[in-house]
């Protein structure tokens, strides 16, 4: 590839969660810097697709909507969005087509576009059988970070080493504007308190004795939410503690301002904790159920470092705020 006369084209499959999308970014920063000409394309969920977006090197977005469309696959309507799908991905001819969360939906995918394909094997993919819609398959570890297996299986796709390239996101924070309306003020501390499931949830009781500790130093508690049960949660928070705002529903762009302009975060094994580290931002990450090993957030190379605390070390607030303390001392 590197004897091409044009810019290197490569397309991107890596449709969710909001996470592993985060989680892609390093490695198409990566090429970028092996390949400065590079164009990509990327295929992403479309509640996701703000993301790509933010990267320099992404030229188009392909919004699919298979968790919309399992719904009602038959329908003319879902028949149609995917014509149109497939028919926007058919346009380019790609020297590399890098399915990068396989999965069989994502393999189905990967088949619509033109270009060699690219995978992990059958040992290495989340669903084994998604490997035979590779042409081109590589054999990564599953003990690695996901951010390592993305950015291996992508180097092996377009042929480069990751020798001497920091982990980076390719971000600008300065690219952010939060919307005017907002009136941010300085002195906050974002608490991203939602999360996918009931049982990775902090209990209200902690945000708020957060919240109060914040208000002594003078700082406040911003609370975005994404539903109704999250809104309850920041309004009861924001009711027992002074300094809390509770933000009104905002959508990744304004949410990624927000994060970029804050003293520090604080908050759950949640997509939002990935887009605060890739951000550079600092803070504490919790993790009550889950294990951060393969999916714990990683900041760029000088960034300030996210504390993680899982188990039981996650539930305890004075930890959580000791780590929050030495956050914003930085």
């Amino acid at each position: 590839m590197t004897t091409l006369d044009r810019p290197l084209r490569l397309l991107i499959v890596k449709t969710s969660s909001l996470g592993d999308v985060v989680h892609m970014l390093p490695a198409l920063t990566d090429a970028a810097r092996r390949y400065p000409g590079l164009q990509a394309d990327w295929v992403v969920e479309e509640s996701f697709a703000a993301v790509p977006a933010w990267h320099p090197k992404v030229a188009r977005v392909h919004r699919v909507a298979i968790r919309r469309w399992r719904r009602a696959w038959s329908s003319a309507e879902t028949r149609q969005e995917w014509r149109v799908f497939r028919s926007g991905l058919r346009a380019t001819a790609y020297d590399a087509v890098v399915d990068a969360q396989g999965l069989l939906k994502s393999a189905l995918i990967t088949r619509q576009a033109r270009g060699p394909r690219w995978g992990y094997d059958w040992a290495s993919a989340r669903e084994p059988l998604a490997a035979f819609a590779w042409s081109h398959r590589v054999q990564v570890a599953k003990d690695l970070h996901a951010i390592e297996r993305n950015r291996l299986l992508l180097a092996a796709a377009l042929g480069y080493t990751l020798d001497g390239l920091g982990l980076e996101y390719g971000l600008q924070a300065t690219r952010f504007e939060p919307p005017p309306e907002l009136e941010l003020s300085a002195g906050y501390v974002l608490g991203l308190h939602g999360t996918s499931r009931p049982e990775k949830e902090w209990p209200v009781d902690a945000w708020i004795e957060i919240a109060r500790r914040l208000a002594q130093t003078g700082r406040s508690l911003l609370l975005p939410w994404g539903n109704e049960r999250e809104h309850q949660r920041a309004q009861r928070v924001a009711q027992e503690a002074s300094g809390v705002r509770v933000l009104p529903r905002l959508g990744l762009d304004p949410l990624a301002a927000i994060i970029a302009r804050a003293d520090a975060v604080i908050g759950m094994d949640t997509g939002l904790m990935h887009i605060a580290a890739a951000l550079g931002r600092g803070g504490v990450a919790l993790f009550p159920v889950t294990v951060p090993a393969l999916t714990g957030l990683r900041p760029p190379e000088g960034a300030p470092p996210i504390v993680h605390l899982s188990g039981t070390q996650a539930l305890d607030v004075d930890l959580a705020w000791s780590a929050l303390e030495q956050s914003l001392d930085r």
